[in-house]
């Protein structure tokens, strides 16, 4: 991020605008909105620019800007569509210590003026730092039209009832009360009474909440996918938006994380095969001290809840504290995999079932059904396989699975570092090997990927 969105306070300061024409008249368009004193630099001002002036929006000063003009100016912006004057303003403003707008020149800027939706007090502002000004406008108009005009309203009036609503304890109780305000109650009186109908309407929301019972905390277990933040479902999204801890596992991106209120506990309990990890109990008694403090917990775990993420043990623990919990799932790596190379993991008159296992368990590695996924034609999803790929590969084979069986394996599915390598059995320790893994993968026994994107290993003699 080279811009930091930040909003500035320019109530009753000064900003200078050199310039008269069209660039000058948008700049204005929208600073005209603001509570900022305005003073436009220009000999030769486009009409409007004079109308401005005359209805006492604006002073105008009938000649190009000086030095002695910026003391005391917050903010200039140098748009007189001159190369050599525009050059001349943005070097004074810096020498008074000014920051300055050049317009449309990005290099030569301090700051940028981004698209803005305007619900005064409710302002969102735009920005693609230069690169998509056609993208940041289309963003607005859609933004515009989602958003209703009695925003503006809602938090005019919540604004001067926010010193009522500390009677409330700060977190969930607090937060729940503006969430029925701006979602449900505000916007029905407002379209009854209007503006007017607000303060009474507020008075007797914040009533009910006082009186309301304590918080009732709860554990929601939710898959986030495979690491893409547009894969998690709605419901993830707000269960994640509403959470006020979220209890992580080591893999889930940090794309996701962001997703989560600025003002939650975000806690990692990553665990690691082979290397030290957060103790289950550990983890077990985190979700029911939290949730029976009143919190709304979110349990965020790597691809599904329910495939290989110890869901029972946490649940269990929860039901026996008497914590109540759901379920959200997620998209499984085993399916995110195969989305990947173009696969199906079941495919007509091929394989008519498919199996999820894990390279290794508590134990060591994971003993299995070794003759049925040796079958011809048989397709597995090998969860945590990297390190008990030469296992795997000696159990496949000495049960009867042929060398040449084609495996894939998919490192950091969906996400921007994806790689995607081909193998066959008889090489699938030797080329997890030599990839050099560091993200999680998946092994897909069985699967070759359909594209010629992967890395595909040299074809080798098989030596028995």
């Amino acid at each position: 991020m080279k811009h930091f969105p930040i909003f500035l306070d320019v109530e009753g300061r000064d900003i200078a605008v050199s310039g008269g024409d069209e660039a000058a008249l948008a700049k204005l368009r929208l600073l005209a909105k603001s509570d900022a004193r305005l003073t436009v630099y220009s000999a030769a001002p486009h009409a409007d620019i004079r109308n401005l002036a005359a209805s006492g929006e604006l002073a105008l000063v009938p000649r190009a800007i000086k030095a002695a003009d910026l003391a005391g100016k917050v903010l200039v912006y140098a748009a007189n569509e001159d190369a050599d004057e525009d050059e001349r303003v943005v070097t004074l403003a810096r020498t008074a210590g000014v920051l300055v707008n050049h317009v449309d020149n990005l290099d030569t800027s301090d700051f940028i003026t981004p698209a803005v939706v305007d619900r005064d007090p409710v302002v969102v502002a735009i920005g693609t730092e230069g690169a998509a000004p056609v993208l940041a406008r289309t963003i607005k108009a859609e933004l515009e039209e989602s958003l209703s005009p009695a925003l503006g309203p809602l938090a005019r009036v919540a604004k001067g009832f926010r010193h009522l609503a500390k009677s409330l304890p700060f977190g969930r109780k607090r937060r729940t009360f503006w969430s029925d305000y701006y979602s449900r109650v505000g916007p029905r009186a407002y379209d009854k009474g209007g503006e007017a109908a607000l303060a009474g309407t507020l008075e007797h929301l914040l009533a009910e909440h006082v009186n309301a019972g304590p918080d009732i905390g709860t554990v929601t277990f939710v898959g986030s996918g495979p690491g893409d933040p547009e894969l998690l479902t709605l419901k993830a999204r707000r269960a994640l938006h509403d959470a006020d801890v979220v209890i992580h596992d080591r893999l889930v991106t940090a794309g996701i994380l962001d997703l989560a209120r600025r003002e939650a506990l975000i806690v990692n309990v990553g665990k690691q095969g082979f290397a030290p990890s957060t103790p289950q109990a550990e983890i077990n008694a985190l979700l029911v001290r939290h949730a029976s403090a009143g919190r709304q917990v979110v349990r965020l775990k790597s691809g599904d809840a329910t495939v290989f993420g110890r869901l029972d043990e946490e649940v269990d623990a929860c039901a026996a504290a008497g914590v109540s919990c759901s379920v959200i799932p997620g998209i499984t790596a085993a399916s995110a995999a195969a989305a990947s190379i173009g696969r199906s993991l079941t495919r007509r008159r091929c394989n008519s079932s498919v199996r999820l296992i894990t390279g290794h368990d508590v134990e060591g590695y994971a003993e299995h059904d070794w003759r049925a996924l040796a079958r011809p034609g048989e397709v597995t999803a090998i969860y945590m396989g990297k390190k008990s790929a030469r296992f795997l590969q000696g159990r496949l084979m000495m049960h009867g699975a042929a060398p040449d069986t084609p495996v894939t394996i998919v490192e950091n599915a969906t996400r921007g570092d994806q790689r995607v390598i081909a193998t066959e059995l008889a090489y699938l320790s030797e080329d997890i090997g030599e990839a050099d893994l560091t993200g999680p993968a998946l092994v897909l026994y069985g699967l070759a990927p359909r594209d010629a994107e992967a890395i595909a290993r040299p074809k080798r003699e098989i030596v028995l």
